[in-house]
């Protein structure tokens, strides 16, 4: 993991004041409406479109796929950035449906912290823990909100108790609901001894704030009924007695998650989780590359892109390479050196993000996400520098777990359909294989949504209705190994070997018993599930 020693040099102030964080969840768990109201509070929109709310004008902002907005899910991760109190927020919204993980996976490499949305009814679900994994993997921050206070929820301490189990780390309160479901009145801020009450009448409304002085004021009596804060004392005593302190260094180390309480739909709680994010997120971090980790106060300029989405603006037929910052201060116009081709380019047109909405980037300093316009020259796990040949590591590509044929309703459009093909596979959204026998492709992808979305956008993007066949292999291996081995290798299965649309070899198979018998037969070539996305 990166060096979080404690005697790395200050920040630059702009550079500290960056908080990169990624929004995970389970599907459902409110995550789209939680990144509504932190553009929202962060004055970037003026009024949060309901997922699914009347009328074009009011969409969610961050899904801004045709797709997305039929489904009302979120398919596709998108980034934003806008200024909350002293802080720059860079958020990134993931897609919470197990089918497009991959993508969630890959941007969890490009952020410095998580926060985890649960539902209060619902606990800890298990997209929820597969992603928890991945963070776990990388030590990153998490905290984590607890949604849907305002509706039947669970006991507060049976859902502390199961992620402290589940997810086996600490946790603290930040706040403590008070009521629930009809009776949720709003929190009780244990950080800054402050009553939180929610406003049921207007959704975008900040809830009003009481300072009080500790839970024994007697101030509190005016806003809580007697029974309801009879409780409330008996459980924060209970809270403050068995949950351990918050401890900001063992959040950092992502050891402790704080918890907050609230209600994404009516504004409720999502002003204290941000002051939270703010003060106990990280600030920039170092980021793990060959032959050396790169600084984020480093005076030189680099970055990496951890996702390609072609097409955002159907008009246009643009590419947008996606760019975590690494380190230095970037300015519109500067030339960037494409670590993989040594090729230097001039960055003329960067965009700053606020989902499909762009404005140009006039500069960038490290934690920003940027967009970089590109005519395919820009690919997943691409380093950009001033010069120094460093390549950041860590950018895994999965083993597809769906494998189908492909095929265009006009068989004279064949190229177009390859065209279309290649895209997406530099975009990740699937791998695509080319057979070494036989003419068609093979399309991968890791859940059967993917499908219905490529065959959707191919059809709308390039107007080339495509059909999706059952494909007699079902699963896929990268193989590695000295050159000759694997010429050998190759040669003697050639009904099983495909390249992917980097030209690596694949070996494609229906039976786990095939690949078995290869690592016993062929101990001299390696089958692996996943590769670094780097070239």
């Amino acid at each position: 993991m990166l060096d979080v020693t404690p005697n790395r040099p200050d920040l630059p102030p702009e550079i500290a004041r960056r908080r990169t964080f990624a929004i995970i969840s389970h599907p459902d768990a409110g995550k789209t409406t939680l990144t509504e109201k932190f553009l929202l509070y962060g004055g970037a929109i003026q009024m949060a479109g309901q997922v699914r709310a009347k009328g074009e004008a009011r969409r969610t902002r961050s899904d801004f796929m045709e797709m997305e907005k039929q489904r009302g899910i979120s398919v596709s991760a998108s980034a934003m950035s806008f200024d909350f109190k002293d802080f720059r927020f860079n958020l990134v919204d993931t897609p919470g449906h197990s089918d497009f993980s991959e993508d969630t996976y890959r941007t969890l490499t490009a952020v410095d912290a998580a926060v985890m949305v649960i539902d209060g009814a619902k606990g800890v679900e298990s997209q929820t823990q597969k992603l928890f994994e991945v963070c776990r993997l990388r030590d990153l921050p998490i905290l984590t909100f607890c949604n849907k206070m305002d509706r039947e929820s669970r006991d507060t301490f049976e859902i502390i108790d199961e992620i402290q189990q589940m997810l086996a780390m600490d946790v603290t309160p930040a706040s403590w609901p008070i009521g629930m479901g009809r009776d949720f009145l709003g929190c009780y801020d244990m950080l800054h001894d402050r009553l939180e009450l929610m406003d049921r009448a207007d959704r975008n409304r900040v809830a009003e704030s009481i300072a009080i002085d500790g839970l024994d004021d007697p101030k509190m009596a005016e806003h809580v009924p007697q029974a309801q804060l009879d409780q409330l004392r008996e459980e924060v005593e209970m809270a403050r007695e068995l949950l351990p302190a918050l401890d900001p260094q063992s959040v950092l180390e992502g050891h402790m998650t704080p918890i907050w309480f609230g209600s994404a739909i009516n504004s409720f709680g999502v002003k204290e989780l941000m002051e939270g994010i703010g003060t106990l997120g990280p600030q920039p971090q170092p980021q793990s590359a060959t032959p050396r980790q790169i600084a984020p106060e480093e005076k030189k300029v680099s970055g990496f892109v951890f996702k390609v989405q072609a097409n955002m603006d159907p008009k246009h037929r643009d590419r947008v390479a996606f760019v975590r910052m690494a380190s230095g201060h970037f300015k519109r116009g500067m030339k960037l050196t494409q670590v993989r081709t040594k090729k230097p380019m001039t960055v003329s047109a960067p965009v700053l993000f606020l989902a499909s909405d762009r404005e140009l980037a006039e500069e960038a300093w490290a934690g920003d996400i940027i967009g970089i316009p590109n005519h395919g020259q820009l690919r997943i796990g691409d380093t950009l520098t001033e010069g120094e040949s460093l390549r950041v590591t860590g950018i895994p590509s999965f083993a597809p777990e769906l494998l189908q044929g492909v095929r265009a309703g006009d068989p004279m459009k064949a190229k177009h359909l390859e065209k279309a093909l290649m895209q997406f596979a530099e975009e990740g959204a699937a791998k695509v294989f080319k057979p070494s026998v036989g003419s068609g492709f093979i399309v991968g992808v890791v859940g059967a949504l993917q499908f219905d979305v490529l065959a959707t956008r191919i059809e709308q993007e390039y107007g080339l209705p495509v059909r999706f066949e059952p494909s007699q292999f079902t699963s896929a291996r990268w193989v590695g190994g000295e050159k000759a081995a694997v010429e050998k290798f190759s040669n003697a299965n050639k009904q099983h070997i495909a390249h992917d649309h980097d030209g690596d070899i694949v070996y494609l198979t229906r039976l786990q018993w095939d690949i078995d018998r290869i690592e016993r037969d062929h101990p001299e070539v390696n089958l692996t599930a996943t590769k670094e996305m780097m070239v």
